[in-house]
């Protein structure tokens, strides 16, 4: 017997996630995440809190040198972390 109305796991996932509204959290999860592999384990030792509210990224840094050198690399950082999540997350990231 030959099934018509087959989806890959994936799709049907992905229809779930939207569908409880779980979606927009799970990505901010992964972008979250994402933040020590794009910065790099050096950077992160600095990073002291990292959260998001509003499409706004908000890191916390211990260095104000590492801070203000973040600060000029904002707009790419942006580009890369949504590119890694495959979602637009994000539109601004604020360091302090």
């Amino acid at each position: 017997m030959k099934r018509n109305n087959t989806e890959q796991i994936g799709e049907v996932l992905r229809k779930f996630l939207r569908q409880e509204g779980l979606e927009t959290p799970l990505n901010e999860y992964r972008l979250v995440d994402a933040w020590r592999d794009m910065v790099g384990p050096t950077i992160y030792k600095y990073t002291t809190n990292i959260y998001i509210k509003n499409q706004t990224l908000f890191v916390h840094l211990a260095s104000s040198v590492i801070r203000q050198e973040l600060q000029m690399q904002r707009a790419m950082l942006v580009r890369n972390l949504n590119a890694q999540v495959g979602a637009q997350v994000i539109t601004d990231i604020v360091f302090r």
